[in-house]
Formats: C-alpha cells, structure tokens, sequence
C-alpha cells in the first residue's frame, strides 16, 4: 500500500483496531460518522463516501488525493451550507425581520451577510431577497392565524379588548386582543387585528369596526366582554354592542391619581420638580455634568425622568429618581451658579410623603395591567387594598389628607361606573378571593345568589340543548334530560343540587395569594363541571386594556418611530407576544 493510501484520505478514515492492539487493515471507519467500510486497496468508495455525507471536507479532495487549499476553502472550513441550513437561516431572517420590526430591506445589507458568513464559517452564503422574505412573513403568519383560529373555534367565552390610537404619521388604527381560557385551564392572549381605520371615530362607527372584527374571526357569539378605556366614543360604541362591557381599571385608577394631585396642593413641588427636570434633560453638557457629579458621589449614571400625564406612574418615577440623586443635583446647580430654585428639606419631606402613596398605585396599577395570568378577579380587592392605605391618620398633613381624600372619593365614583356585578362574580370564582372579605358582608349574599342563578340559567340551557337536539327516542331523550337536571358531579348515580354545589364550594380552603387560580380550577374541573364552564367565563376577562397598549411597543415601550414607518396594508401584523408569525411586518 503506497503512502497515499495509508494516510487514508489525509485521516479522514482510520484502520479497525482489534482487541489485542493490532490493526486490521481490511476495515476503516470515517473519523467524522465513525461509519465502518471494507478497504479494497482503492479510495473510491471512500471519496464516495464522503461527497455523499460530509461534501465540505470533500471539497478539499481530488480523486482521493490531497489537493492544495483555495483561498475560499480555507475560508470554509466547514463546506458551503447545505440547503436545510439555508432554509433555517432564512426562516430565521423572516421571523427576525418580523417580531423586532426591522425593515425587509435589511437582507441587502453586506454587514448582515458578513456577519452570517463569519458564523457559518460559508464564505460563499449569499442573503435572500426581499421578496423570499416576504413570503416567508406571510407563509408564518398564515400559519400562525390557522392556529389562533382553531384555539378560537375552541374555546366557549372569548373576552375581547379594543382600543383606538393614531400612528405619528397621523393614521388611525384599531387593536384589538382575544382572551381567553381552554378547556386544560391555559389562559390564552393574543391580537386578533391592527386594522387601519379612515372614517371619523364617532361610536356607531367605532361599534361597525369591532363588530367586523368579531365577524372575520366568527366569534360575535362567543365574545362576553368588551373592555376599552375611558374614551367617550368607546364607551358610547360599547352600549351599542351586546357585549358586557369592562372599562380598563389602570385608566380609571391613574385618572383618580391626576384628579387627586390637581386638588392636594402638591403643585407647587411638583412644578419645581419639573424645572430641575427640564434643566437638565434640555441641555447635554448639563446632563454630563451631573453624570459626573454622580460618579463623584459613587452614585449610579442615570438621567432624570420627566412626568407626562399621559404616561402612567411617571410621576412617581420622577421624584423617586431626584430623591435618588439629590446630593448630585444640588452639587451640580451650586457648581453651576444656576437660578434653578433647589428643593428644601420640607419639600423633600413632602416628596416622600408623596412617593409612599403612589407607590401602592403603581404597583396596583402594574398587577393588573399582566395578560399572562388571571386579573379581573384582582380588580376588587386591589380597590379594597388602595382604600385602606388612603384612609387619614392623625400624622399626615394637609396636603396629604387632601390627596387621600381627593383619591378616595374619585376612585370610589370610577368603581360605581365600572361593571361591578362582573368583577364580583370574578372575586367569588377565584379561589383566592372566595370569602370575599374585599366586599361588606351585606353584598356578599347577593354575589352568591347571583352565581345560583348562573348555574340555573346553565343547566336550563343544557336541558333546552338537550330536547331541540337529534332525534333520539323519547324514553332516551327523557332520560338524558333527567340525568342533566339531576346531577352536577362526574357520577351517575349522585344527584347534587345547585346550592350544595356552590356550599361545597365555598367550604374549599382558601389558597394563598401565591398560588395559581388557573391551576386550581385544572385540577378540581371534573368535580364542578358546570361551575368550572362559569369560572373560564368570568376569570378569563382582563381587568385592564393593556393588552392593546403593547400591540405596538416591543419590550413594553412604544416606539413612535416604527409606527411611522409602518405601511398601512402590513400594520395588521406587528409583533403581539412572543410567537414569531404573530409577528408583522414593518416596511
């Protein structure tokens, strides 16, 4: 056997070796797939082998010898991609492209394809075309809304979020989200629609709009809910629809916060707080300065935050962060000589105070704004929670009893506007919450009465169902309809009424507030088979309309520039959570 034998395909192949130590010369293995072959002297088979299962390090062979290395070879070390390589890359592009907004064009970009050449190690990968792109989206959007549409065909109650906003290239849209609950107890979010709207948003209109989303997905007879904000067209448009409708509480509640600072007489503090704000969010070399100054006071580099109305909690944010860095900014205006007024330590003490109350708010505010786990159910005792933290003590100050006063009659007012029958039915079917100690006990009788009366409206309508159904013998018929009336548990043989239902029920043990409702309801569901058919009505509801808030923000902040550069006829599919042909396009 001549040298360019024994090296075997430069040591891609190696000899068998045998128990005792010795080589068997007559079988070799593949260095890369430990594949065994028969060695006849010849290295066809070999070189065969290897264009067939591993084409790159084949690419550096000739005739099953060595061949001396490109240029372009030695650059791919790894063989050109393979075509299942390229298809994921590109699938990967388009989901990319999709869920971050990133503008189609960007596949012509020669630093993205280096990029991707270097990782690859395929010096020769070539990015696809916008219109291989394109397809992909809609391949994975189509797909995406074949799923949702299946889960929606499922599904008995749909909860349905809407909202009106206008892109910064002054176009109106429409969002609107799906909640709702599967028969495994999984709580189920996502957008149903981002349609471009061009007539004026008077409510008859804005009622057609939402009533042709229900219809293009076939849910107008499944939806329970409509939530919107506090917008007076929305509202009107809700009354117009035979939906329940829920108004969004985070709305309500950081409209209370607004009235209530306009009437404590923390204006002027906050007013002050607003100019230090703006001295140096104006200006850069004011900003650097003070970043310096807080790497002098071994103080973390951070800007200040300005409070917007529109913008909920920023208020808070804005004086916990001077609070933060006040020995900065006070460093910083002195060494400035600025007539920018310092704040004194009675004004910092009235921050404080301030800060202690809008934190409960904000933390209110952002439990409820999730669309991950069970909300509606929260609404009620959160309320509960936020009235007793405002009640007056005797050491609070003018300012501050004004506020507390102030906070607690304007919520108590949105609270009566709100869909209280709703939300009390929610408190009592979460597990949670069943004792309903948020309510005064005079209420809680009805709250239950009120779920009796569900659970007859319930079995009425199954035995309705029953007898207009099929046609069945009348012995069996009546049967079936004997069995429906009588029972309530997974047993033939045990007969339950209503009320026994909902007294075992409610003797269940409390969870704790860690637990999950969801979860609870999963694993008791054969147990109350026609309450639990309630509970996803009722808990499936979100309690606020964040839902469609985010339809337009990546990572939970708006970003206004990519809402200009949507196209109208793509805007429909902007990313929506984190499945990637929910995903939509950004042009």
């Amino acid at each position: 056997m001549d040298k360019k034998e024994d090296t075997l395909l430069n040591g891609q192949f190696r000899f068998k070796l045998l128990p005792d130590g010795t080589l068997d010369k007559s079988k070799v293995f593949c260095v890369l797939c430990k594949g065994e072959f028969n060695n006849h002297r010849s290295s066809s088979s070999l070189t065969y082998h290897l264009k067939a299962k591993h084409p790159g390090v084949a690419a550096t062979l000739d005739g099953g010898g060595l061949r001396q290395t490109t240029l372009q070879q030695f650059a791919v070390r790894g063989g050109p991609l393979t075509r299942v390589a390229t298809n994921k890359i590109t699938e990967a592009i388009a989901c990319w492209v999709a869920k971050n907004c990133r503008p189609v064009n960007i596949v012509e970009d020669a630093g993205l394809r280096d990029v991707i050449r270097e990782a690859s190690g395929d010096s020769a990968y070539h990015l696809p075309a916008r219109s291989t792109v394109m397809s992909r989206i809609e391949t994975l959007y189509n797909n995406q809304k074949a799923i949702k549409q299946r889960l929606l065909e499922q599904a008995p109650y749909i909860a349905l979020t809407c909202d009106h906003w206008t892109s910064a290239s002054n176009a109106n849209y429409l969002g609107a989200t799906a909640h709702f609950i599967d028969d495994n107890w999984c709580l189920h979010s996502f957008a149903l629609t981002v349609s471009k709207s061009t007539e004026r948003h008077y409510a008859e209109a804005c009622a057609q709009h939402i009533q042709a989303v229900t219809q293009e997905w076939n849910i107008e007879k499944k939806i329970t809910t409509l939530g919107t904000d506090s917008a007076r067209n929305l509202t009107a448009a809700a009354r117009l629809l035979p939906y329940e409708h829920l108004p969004c509480t985070a709305h309500s509640l950081q409209r209370a916060i607004t009235v209530s600072l306009a009437d404590s007489g923390f204006d002027a503090v906050l007013t002050k707080c607003r100019k230090i704000v703006g001295h140096f969010k104006h200006s850069p070399a004011n900003a650097r300065e003070l970043n310096q100054q807080q790497v002098a006071h071994k103080q973390k580099e951070e800007s200040l935050i300005q409070d917007v109305p529109t913008r909920w909690n920023s208020t808070l944010h804005m004086i916990t962060r001077i609070q933060q860095n006040k020995s900065p900014i006070e460093a910083t205006l002195s060494q400035q000589n600025s007539k920018i007024p310092l704040l004194t330590e009675a004004e910092l003490g009235k921050l404080k105070k301030l800060e202690e109350l809008l934190e409960p708010c904000r933390y209110v505010t952002e439990t409820l704004g999730g669309q991950h786990y069970i909300s509606c159910s929260v609404v009620l005792p959160a309320f509960c929670h936020l009235f007793r933290v405002m009640e007056p003590s005797d050491d609070d100050t003018v300012n501050i009893v004004r506020f507390k006063k102030a906070f607690c009659e304007d919520l108590a007012k949105r609270k009566e506007n709100s869909n209280l029958t709703w939300l009390k039915n929610a408190t009592a079917l979460d597990p949670r919450f069943k004792d309903l100690k948020c309510l005064p006990k005079s209420e809680r009788g009805e709250v239950w009465s009120s779920l009796n009366n569900l659970l007859k409206e319930d079995r009425n309508a199954q035995i309705q169902g029953a007898q207009t159904t099929g046609e069945a013998p009348q012995k069996k018929r009546k049967m079936s309809i004997f069995l429906l009336a009588s029972s309530d548990s997974d047993t033939d043989d045990e007969a339950e009424s209503i009320q026994s239902t909902l007294d075992r029920y409610k003797s269940e043990s409390k969870t704790d507030m860690d637990e999950c409702p969801l979860q609870w309801w999963s694993k008791r569901r054969d147990s109350y088979p026609r309450l639990e058919q309630i509970a996803r009505k009722y808990l499936s509801t979100p309690a606020t309309t964040v839902p469609c808030e985010r339809l337009f923000s990546l990572s939970g902040h708006i970003i206004q520039k990519k809402r200009a550069t949507l196209s109208s006829s793509n805007v429909e599919r902007l990313e929506n959570g984190r499945r990637p042909a929910e995903a939509k396009l950004c042009i």
